[in-house]
């Protein structure tokens, strides 16, 4: 096996080193030419893995507009050799500074995945995924937010004074049933059945399809707005995902409402179904949580309207 040699400033550093390479002996069987850990940058590793493994993904869009931003940050530089534990615990907190703590953790994911595919798939001598070793972020993301008093009239009554004549039916749709804005803006009109009234989405969030059945409401805008949709548009909803945050902010406006997410809209309706009397199991396969304790976040049931149903009296105190 050829000599390796390296000089250091310390000699805690050249033990740490001299371990690795052991490490990497046990490992490959030998001891490999790290030279390239020298040359090639963390942006390298994330320019390829955008070309060769992102397009395969479903959410590839999204994942591509998150390695753009990672290309931008100074930890791109760093060369494979040089990336350590603190240079992503910096990373992170850095970027805790400006986004939100699910955003921090979905791109430190991703610098998880480039480094271990480097690793299984092209054959990097890296030792270990330095990220994996970096605590993440606590995401605490949980709202109680639902529609209040008359806020739900007042965003329909907003829905008159906008550009878009489908933006009524759009938010009744959501309401009443609790579908995510993704599945909403993809649906086509092949994707309801009028017999059936039921909506059938091949591929989801979760990566598979369920039937969403109607309600007469959610049935009835919907029949409304086929009749004056355009006859040559496929899609339900033809609005674009940037465009709809422009619209959705414009209507906020307009309704005098404040601290409502579109998001919030699946609150309500996961939360309605419950209050509806449906058992998890019903709500579940309608909503598309895979995982029922999720379905936590969503049940913020109204006090009132529970203690209706358990049939008890209310007393004066």
């Amino acid at each position: 096996m050829k000599p390796r040699a390296k000089s250091f400033d310390s000699k805690a550093e050249a033990e740490k080193w001299a371990r690795e390479l052991e490490s990497q002996v046990d490992r490959f069987g030998a001891a490999p030419d790290t030279k390239i850990l020298e040359t090639t940058t963390l942006g390298d590793l994330l320019k390829r893995y955008k070309i060769e493994v992102s397009p395969t993904k479903r959410g590839c869009v999204q994942e591509i507009q998150r390695i753009d931003v990672l290309e931008r940050h100074e930890i791109a530089h760093r060369t494979l050799v040089g990336l350590s534990q603190p240079d992503v615990a910096s990373f992170r907190d850095e970027r805790l500074s400006s986004v939100a703590p699910s955003t921090a953790v979905r791109e430190m994911a991703i610098l998880s995945h480039v480094i271990e595919v480097a690793m299984r798939d092209w054959g990097f001598p890296l030792s270990r995924n330095v990220v994996k070793l970096v605590r993440r972020p606590v995401i605490r993301n949980e709202r109680k937010r639902r529609l209040e008093g008359d806020e739900e009239q007042r965003l329909l009554d907003g829905c008159d004074g906008g550009k878009i004549p489908f933006m009524r039916t759009l938010l009744i749709v959501a309401i009443e049933t609790g579908m995510r804005r993704s599945e909403i803006l993809g649906l086509k009109w092949t994707d309801i059945s009028h017999n059936r009234r039921v909506i059938t989405l091949e591929m989801t969030k979760n990566g598979s399809g369920r039937e969403v059945p109607m309600t007469q409401r959610a049935f009835d805008a919907l029949s409304r707005w086929k009749e004056n949709a355009p006859v040559e548009e496929s899609m339900v909803f033809p609005i674009a995902p940037g465009s709809f945050e422009q619209v959705w902010r414009r209507l906020l406006k307009r309704a005098n409402i404040v601290g409502l997410r579109f998001h919030d809209l699946r609150h309500e309706g996961v939360s309605r179904l419950f209050e509806r009397g449906l058992n998890v199991i019903e709500v579940s396969s309608i909503s598309g949580h895979k995982e029922l304790r999720m379905l936590k976040r969503y049940t913020h049931l109204s006090a009132d309207d529970l203690v209706a149903r358990l049939g008890m009296s209310i007393n004066p105190i």
